[in-house]
This record gives C-alpha cells, structure tokens and sequence, in this order.
C-alpha cells in the first residue's frame, strides 16, 4: 500500500482491516521479503503500463507517475511497478475501472474511509495501481519521498538498509512487511518535507 499518514496509522493495518478493504481473497505470505537489485528496465516497464492506461483512460488521467522504490535509481526494490493514478474521484470506480480491467487491472484494494484509495493489481509487468483522486495529500507525500530518495543518497542508503533487514524476516502478510517501514518512512518523509 502507499505512505501511511497518521489517520491511516491509526485505522491500523490490522487483519480485520485487512479483510474489510480487500477485494478478492487475501493471499499470506508467511516468507521472508524478494529485493531484487536496481533494474534499469524499471523505468521502462512502468512506461509500458503508463501508455497502456493513458490510452484506455484519455483524459480522465489527471496524473499518472511512477513511485515507490522502483522509481527509484540504485534502490533495491520487490520487483513490482507502483504507480500513482489521479482521476477527478476516486470513489467512482465506474468511470475508470472497466477500462482498466479490459486490459488485465484488478480490483484488490478499496479503502473508503481513507482518501478513497484504490489499488488494483496491473498485469504483466507486475504492479499496483493506486487511484486517489486529484489533489489527494497522499499522491503529494508519495511522490516527496520518491523525489527526495532521488537526490538524497545518504536516506536512500537508510532506506535500503532498513529494507534489508526487514525483508531477512519472515511475515505473515506483506502488508506486515510494508507496515514495519513506517518509522523510517515518516523520518525520511520529515526530512523532505522540511527541506525548502
């Protein structure tokens, strides 16, 4: 899932949260974490995704960027392409998802109470899609801290060490995983945020 911020933080990731957002069956995990190396393809691949959905969307892409760790040069990432997409709202699914799922998007996340996020899961290359709608906060933080990391190697360094030893764990769930980075995310995130 993306950032957390503190409303997010305290609705909790439990497993009763969980279930309630999810669409489709929850798949544990019960494993240690992949981290491939930085792969020079990435970028590449979630331009394959970005013309494919500029092309079933038009102009109902309002913005659509390429975030998390794979956007990011040197860092050692799961092999999975995030992306941010913003429409005029996210709550209404029918003016976006069937587009999407004529080209193999499915529906796995749908959060409500939090900035009416959606994700759905992108087929080959694999992905998430997160859908917010235009001028969500949430797509301002993902994006500082994917600009940030950029140009910061001394937090990407940080970042990736903290992934590191995270991944070496076994969880149950990935969101288990996803949730562990919290704290460096937020001091990271803290960082950028105050820089001018």
């Amino acid at each position: 899932m993306p950032l957390s911020d503190d409303s997010k933080a305290q609705a909790g990731t439990s497993n009763e949260y969980l279930l309630a957002v999810t669409v489709g069956e929850r798949k544990p995990l019960n494993s240690t974490v992949y981290l491939a190396p930085y792969d020079h393809y990435w970028p590449k691949q979630f331009a394959l995704q970005a013309s494919r959905i500029r092309d079933a969307l038009s102009e109902k892409v309002l913005l659509l960027e390429h975030v998390g760790s794979t956007s990011v040069p040197g860092l050692s990432a799961k092999p999975l392409i995030d992306m941010v997409l913003a429409v005029s709202d996210s709550a209404d699914e029918s003016s976006y998802v069937a587009p999407l799922e004529s080209l193999g998007f499915v529906m796995r996340i749908r959060e409500p109470d939090w900035f009416q996020h959606r994700m759905l899961k992108a087929p080959e290359p694999d992905g998430n899609l997160h859908v917010f709608t235009v001028g969500c906060p949430e797509i301002d933080r993902m994006l500082a801290f994917r600009d940030w990391l950029r140009t910061h190697d001394d937090d990407r360094k940080l970042y990736e060490e903290t992934k590191r030893q995270l991944a070496a764990r076994i969880w149950k769930d990935i969101q288990d995983y996803a949730d562990a980075k919290s704290e460096v995310i937020h001091d990271i995130l803290a960082r950028a945020q105050r820089s001018p």
